[in-house]
Formats: structure tokens, C-alpha cells, sequence
């Protein structure tokens, strides 16, 4: 059985940092495509970095060049970095991955995952 869990969120000042880390059971990721999104109360969830399988990644205009999204194929771990955070970005985050390899198109797709965690909260106070 496949499980993605998310860890990391915590409650910071706009312009802290945080790193969400996303670990994966009963499925070795190290060649599919994974993604970050998030949601607030209220709105649609929306994507906000992506990693395929060749290791290209894209992320939201919102939050380009503040953001990094990494894999650790020997841990078997997704992360987020988040740098310059503001309070806009006040939402729970979630972890996703594909059931199988791809490359390239929308990889903040929400429909585009196949696997979902229960997502860690992340709150920015101004």
C-alpha cells in the first residue's frame, strides 16, 4: 500500500523559512514524477512545485525563486524548500506522486497524481 506522508509545517514569521519533507511507503519514486500543492480555507488547491521523472522541475510563478523542490532517491523523501515566506502562503501542503514514469507537461496538474499524503500545515503570521 502506498503512503505519503508530510512533515515539517510549523507556524513562522513572513519571511522565515521552512522545509517540508514528504516520505514515501510501499513505493520507490525515485523515477516518477512528484509534486507539491497546497490549499487554503476556502480556494481550490493549487500547484506549487513539480519534479518528473527526468528531474526537471517547475514551480508557480508565485513562488519562483523562493522555493526549491527536491528529491533524495536513497531516502526515499520529496522536500520543499521555503524561503521568503509570506502570508498569503498560509495553507495545509500537500505531497503527490504519479503511479508511473512521465516527463515534462503540467506537473502542477492536480489530476496528474495519483497518490496523495494528508498533508502538514503551514501557517504565516505578518
Amino acid at each position: 500500500q502506498v503512503q505519503l506522508v508530510e512533515s515539517g509545517g510549523d507556524s513562522v514569521q513572513a519571511g522565515g523559512s521552512l522545509r517540508l519533507s514528504c516520505a514515501a511507503s510501499g513505493y520507490t519514486y525515485s523515477s516518477y514524477s512528484m509534486g507539491w500543492f497546497r490549499q487554503a480555507p476556502g480556494k481550490e488547491r493549487e500547484g506549487v512545485a513539480g519534479v518528473d521523472s527526468a528531474g526537471s522541475t517547475s514551480y508557480a510563478d508565485s513562488v519562483k525563486g523562493r522555493f526549491t523542490i527536491a528529491k533524495d532517491s536513497a531516502k526515499n523523501t520529496l522536500s520543499l524548500k521555503m524561503n521568503s515566506l509570506k502570508p498569503e502562503e498560509t495553507a495545509m501542503y500537500y505531497c503527490a506522486a504519479e503511479n508511473g514514469p512521465s516527463y515534462g507537461g503540467n506537473m502542477l496538474s492536480p489530476g496528474r497524481y495519483d497518490y496523495w499524503g494528508q498533508g502538514t500545515q503551514v501557517t504565516v503570521s505578518s
